[in-house]
């Protein structure tokens, strides 16, 4: 499955649409790791918790778009678009969002 932000694929021909696929995927991180982050960002650096919660959620939403883009018949995505918010009362959730064409090559 090709994954893309290009509205085309170079050297394939989209024979199809097959419209609008969509992965999304929302985590939280504990307790433990926000008080880490707030020290963190009270002392400077980067925060890994964050991080590795935001990959994460990366990683599922991709799987989502994917599947849904296979179970269709499609050979690829294109035009992907990935959407980024924070959620919750005390912003201790992400949500991640991709978008995008599932297309099939001529």
């Amino acid at each position: 499955m090709i994954l893309t932000t290009t509205p085309t694929v170079e050297g394939k021909e989209i024979g199809q649409y097959h419209g609008i696929v969509v992965g999304e995927a929302i985590t939280g991180a504990n307790f433990v790791k926000d008080i880490f982050a707030s020290v963190r960002d009270l002392v400077g650096g980067r925060s890994g918790a964050y991080e590795n919660e935001l990959n994460n959620a990366r990683k599922i939403a991709f799987q989502e778009l994917e599947e849904d883009a296979r179970v269709i018949g499609a050979d690829a995505v294109v035009g992907i678009d990935i959407d980024y918010e924070v959620l919750g009362q005390s912003n201790g959730m992400f949500l991640v969002s991709i978008s995008g064409t599932a297309v099939s090559f001529k």
